[in-house]
């Protein structure tokens, strides 16, 4: 019961941090469309195409899903496509511009906002209430909004831990660290032989927002009528410059994203101390090289100090179902599926995520990585929702990503800041 009670508000705590981002709409929890799919209307069958992103959901879960929706709509099929997250906001884009959409698409939760902006996105406002809306997270239901309309539909949310090695940091002597100075030390001691103290990628923007954050500065806020970017700011350099000498205790590259060079990949290999990720990545470790099972554990990235952890910024997908779907009854019918309890207690134990309502966070409850987590959550932020319009943008040139590595390449944090600083804000400013 006490681990019940402290994982609930772990998560409880980030909530309350980000509810500025957006309010999740009014609804009544208990009507059984919030909990399970209706069985399938007469005549109403046919193909359901669903992209899901690599990562999001595993082959398990999947079947899973599969069955349960066809079993309830007899004669109509499922089909789930993973989609790469590289290129993927071209994709959409020209998906929904396309006569050919799939029926239901995933996508982060900073960009919703910004495919709704641009049209062609199935306005679910009047199915909030039968959603469960009320207790939805609002770091996923917020950014899913546009002018007062809901456009996502909560999917689930993560935030990113640091996985160790057991036998590597009790090798070493060291245990978890709670400030970011303890967090250099024990990474340099880790890092000896062909063991990598930490394997981290030099852009990995997310973890460095995370920083930003615990320098006392949101990544973007509004000045006047404009956004602006806080990179190129005395923050933004001391953020940067703690990047750059935890990455050295590392051969990550420092070209690339944690994704473009998987660190599950590098991990799998046993010479990997440390990585930073959502827990459900170690999975992939794990599937990658099975003599590791049960050799890593999980601590919430250190804050500056050890009164708390470090900020994190709230990941996570909404899905939205595109206007020119073939198929609209039956892929709402596959959203509130997803959106069910049965299958986000499925998809957060499989994964371990933060479910999509509040009311389903007990389902962490004896998952390893849940405590850490939890921890992680009680910092968590998101892009301000106000931003999002234009975010998907930011994130598909990614200067914060060409910044980064430039620092760690010997570039100037200032100048360099600036730079990315210019970037972010025309496009943030740019009318659609």
């Amino acid at each position: 019961m006490k681990r019940r009670l402290f994982v609930a508000a772990g998560v409880a705590a980030a909530l309350t941090g980000v509810a500025a981002c957006g309010s999740s709409d009014s609804g009544d929890k208990d009507k059984p469309a919030a909990s399970g799919s209706a069985p399938a209307a007469a005549g109403k069958t046919g193909k359901v195409t669903i992209w899901v992103m690599k990562g999001s959901t595993n082959d398990e879960f999947n079947t899973a899903f599969k069955a349960k929706f066809e079993a309830d709509h007899p004669g109509s099929t499922v089909d789930i496509q993973v989609q790469q997250w590289n290129g993927i906001g071209e994709k959409i884009t020209a998906a929904l511009a396309s006569n050919d959409a799939p029926d239901i698409v995933e996508a982060g939760n900073t960009q919703i906002a910004g495919y709704a902006a641009s049209g062609g996105v199935m306005d679910l406002t009047d199915k909030v209430d039968e959603l469960g809306g009320k207790d939805w997270i609002p770091g996923l239901a917020g950014p899913g909004k546009l002018d007062g309309k809901q456009y996502g539909v909560p999917f689930y949310a993560a935030n990113r831990v640091v996985i160790y090695n057991k036998a590597a940091f009790a090798a070493a002597g060291v245990q978890p660290p709670k400030t970011r100075a303890e967090w250099l030390e024990i990474s340099k001691k880790l890092n000896t032989g062909d063991q990598q103290g930490i394997y981290l990628p030099g852009q990995n923007w997310y973890f460095y927002a995370g920083l930003l954050k615990d320098e006392g500065i949101d990544l973007t806020t509004k000045d006047g009528d404009k956004w602006k970017s806080n990179v190129g700011t005395p923050q933004g350099a001391a953020a940067v410059n703690f990047y750059k000498d935890l990455a050295a205790n590392g051969k990550g590259p420092k070209d690339s994203d944690e994704k473009t060079q998987p660190e599950t990949v590098a991990a799998a290999g046993g010479k990997i101390a440390q990585f930073i990720a959502v827990p459900g990545e170690l999975d992939t470790v794990v599937k990658n090289n099975p003599a590791l099972k049960d050799q890593y554990d999980y601590f919430p990235i250190p804050g500056k100090d050890a009164s708390a952890p470090g900020a994190t910024l709230t990941g996570g997908s909404d899905l939205f179902i595109p206007e020119k779907s073939k198929n609209k009854e039956l892929a709402y019918d596959a959203v509130k599926l997803f959106n069910s309890d049965e299958m986000q207690v499925k998809l957060a134990k499989a994964l371990v995520y933060v479910p999509s309502k509040t009311t389903q966070v007990t389902a962490l409850e004896g998952v390893p990585g849940a405590q850490a987590q939890a921890l992680g959550a009680q910092k968590g932020f998101v892009i301000p929702a106000t931003v999002t319009t234009n975010w998907a943008a930011v994130e598909e040139s990614n200067p914060i990503k060409a910044y980064l590595t430039a620092v760690l390449v010997g570039g100037n944090p200032d100048s360099e800041g600036k730079k990315a600083d210019e970037a972010i804000a025309k496009v943030l400013n740019t009318k659609s």
